[in-house]
């Protein structure tokens, strides 16, 4: 999506406002506000790249402005006592190794009394505890979201409809919001081709309850997933059928089935908890990710603790990830006596693309940081990050035969809000 389609989506609710303007006025006020990191991240190694989720080219021993920077900007419109637009715009490295504008929000929202509220357009997707502020590095406590949680759902924001309810129980807020729709990403695969993925039939559940310091969230998602422009998964599922049918080996055809991305059940559940109390500062967030596909099943979770003192809060975070099912491979080991002379040799070599196909992303990763909070909407991060993939790379991309990891990442970023 182009910058100049950012900007003009930027003065849509100018266009819209016209046929809801009050009689005082033409056009009802924007408000504009926007958010911004210029970060520098660096590692200690030239084996594998560190990146965020999503991205096709990330940090190594050559300092990268690109893994953690971004600029947003958010326009406002109160169209009338029920109606408002909001648009947003996002410029970041995600899926391609540049700088892109994206539409990140686009919706309409009509307030239908002072507990039940309606939107139409193009909201971000609920999935996590900070979905709607993990691009916003001013208001997060870690210069990053972890990624061992926040790369398991590729899929930002979603085009429909949502409902949210809110409700007061003595001193605990409670709000509930369900929306439906379908969404579409490019992302970038472990080995860094560009591709895209659709998401269908989406339903997302986010329920929240505050009270005081102390905030609770679960949420839910479900949906169709389809991946079908990605040329080694094609060629992969291509090889079983074709192989099977020529060899008459009746466990790759099914095989390929399974491990197809094509019109696959999804679901995504986590539970989170915030507390911010007397200068202590923790988050934590636990996760569950379903796909009947070749994708992993994973269980991922992360714990901060910090402790702000005057203007600085120091942090200390462990995060996890782990897959914990997969597409069995059924690939025979070799073919029965009689049979051709290069039937083993494919067999060997679709068992080798079913193994890497379907990797397991294990890793875990110890963050120290601290933030300093030095001017009104400002804040400047350092981080160190001590990464440890398990059984391959983890979630490190372009990494050099026999690396193993750990790997140790720095950066300082500067967080601001408008």
């Amino acid at each position: 999506m182009t910058k100049q389609f950012i900007i003009a989506a930027l003065t849509l609710p100018l266009a819209v406002s016209a046929a809801y303007a009050q009689d005082s006025q033409i056009f009802p006020p924007v408000t504009i506000s926007g958010y911004g990191t210029l970060a520098v991240t660096q590692t200690n190694s030239d084996a594998a790249q560190f990146i965020r989720p999503n991205q096709s080219a990330g940090a190594t021993k050559s300092a990268r402005t690109g893994v953690d920077s971004n600029f947003g900007v958010q326009a406002n419109s109160t169209l009338n006592s029920w109606l408002s637009a909001t648009v947003q715009g996002l410029v970041r490295k995600d899926g391609e190794d540049d700088f892109g504008a994206e539409l990140a929000w686009a919706f309409l929202k009509a307030k239908v009394n002072d507990k039940l509220s309606l939107r139409v357009g193009r909201m971000g997707l609920p999935v996590f505890l900070i979905s709607d502020y993990r691009n916003v590095g001013y208001a997060n406590t870690m210069l990053r979201p972890p990624a061992e949680v926040y790369t398991q759902v590729p899929l930002n924001s979603f085009d429909g409809i949502d409902a949210t309810w809110q409700e007061s129980v003595g001193n605990t807020s409670l709000s509930a919001q369900f929306g439906i729709g379908r969404t579409r990403n490019t992302i970038a695969t472990s080995s860094s081709a560009i591709v895209h993925v659709d998401g269908s039939s989406l339903t997302a559940l986010n329920l929240v309850a505050e009270n005081g310091p102390v905030t609770l969230r679960f949420g839910r998602a479900d949906g169709n997933l389809d991946l079908q422009d990605s040329t080694s998964l094609n060629s992969l599922l291509g090889g079983l059928r074709a192989t099977g049918a020529g060899y008459g080996l009746t466990t790759l055809a099914p095989l390929a089935d399974a491990l197809s991305l094509k019109k696959k059940k999804a679901s995504f559940t986590s539970v989170g908890a915030t507390l911010d109390w007397k200068g202590l500062v923790v988050q934590s967030e636990y996760a569950k990710r379903k796909t009947d596909s070749y994708v992993n099943n994973t269980n991922s979770w992360y714990t901060m603790v910090g402790y702000r003192v005057g203007k600085f809060l120091p942090y200390y975070n462990h995060a996890d990830a782990k897959a914990v099912g997969r597409v069995s491979n059924t690939v025979p080991a070799a073919c029965p006596p009689g049979y051709p002379a290069a039937c083993t040799p494919t067999l060997r070599v679709l068992s080798a693309g079913v193994e890497t196909l379907s990797a397991a992303a294990n890793q875990s990763t110890d963050t120290l940081g601290v933030r300093w909070d030095f001017a009104p909407s400002v804040a400047l991060k350092a981080q160190i990050d001590r990464v440890r993939p398990r059984d391959g790379v983890g979630l490190l991309i372009k990494a050099q035969p026999g690396f193993s990891g750990p790997l140790t990442v720095g950066a300082v970023a500067l967080d601001f809000v408008f």
